[in-house]
């Protein structure tokens, strides 16, 4: 019966957590997150500072004329003409967001709930495209409409993603209709 007695005798109770280190951890890894992101947001602040030399946006005219394409979807941002990477924040175009979009004889209408409208006009068009990527976002080929314009001195590229990916080359033909119709009209 003595060697029964010893062995329960020589077991050990259970460590008793050290919580003071363990909040110590989680406070410590809490800043560090909150840093980061800090960082993150002053570097954003930081780029729309760089791009303030950007003009406002133009808005829609108050008659534009009938719609002959709508679409609703996503609007996943602008960047630099042919920087796919190089996204524009200044003046809300870094805001991902809805969007309804209407392209009327006048240009395109670019309508985001909870972001800044804007309004592309017939004469700042340069070209439509198929993509596949815009400023972080990277999707299969031909899933994002990519609108080439011109704003000020700089010509940017703004990327849409229809809630039907099948109306995206109906867009890409209408858009660059239009832009050839507005060089051969401007060559007379």
């Amino acid at each position: 019966m003595t060697p029964v007695i010893l062995l329960a005798a020589e077991k050990k109770s259970a460590e008793v957590t050290d919580w003071a280190a363990r909040v110590g951890w989680l406070v410590g890894l809490a800043l560090f997150v909150a840093l980061v992101y800090w960082l993150m947001r002053e570097g954003w602040k930081w780029r729309g500072t760089l791009q303030g030399d950007l003009p406002e946006l133009p808005t829609a005219p108050e008659d534009p004329g009938p719609a002959k394409l709508t679409m609703t979807g996503r609007y996943h941002g602008s960047t630099t003409a042919g920087q796919w990477l190089d996204r524009i924040v200044a003046r809300g175009l870094g805001t991902r967001s809805r969007v309804e979009l209407t392209l009327t004889d006048a240009g395109l209408d670019v309508v985001r709930p909870g972001a800044t409208d804007f309004f592309v006009p017939r004469e700042a068009l340069r070209e439509a495209l198929l993509g596949k990527g815009i400023a972080g976002k990277v999707l299969t080929e031909g899933g994002l409409l990519v609108v080439t314009w011109a704003h000020g001195d700089r010509l940017i590229d703004s990327g849409f993603r229809s809630d039907h990916a099948a109306e995206h080359q109906e867009w890409v033909d209408a858009i660059n209709s239009m832009i050839n119709k507005t060089e051969t009209e401007g060559a007379r």
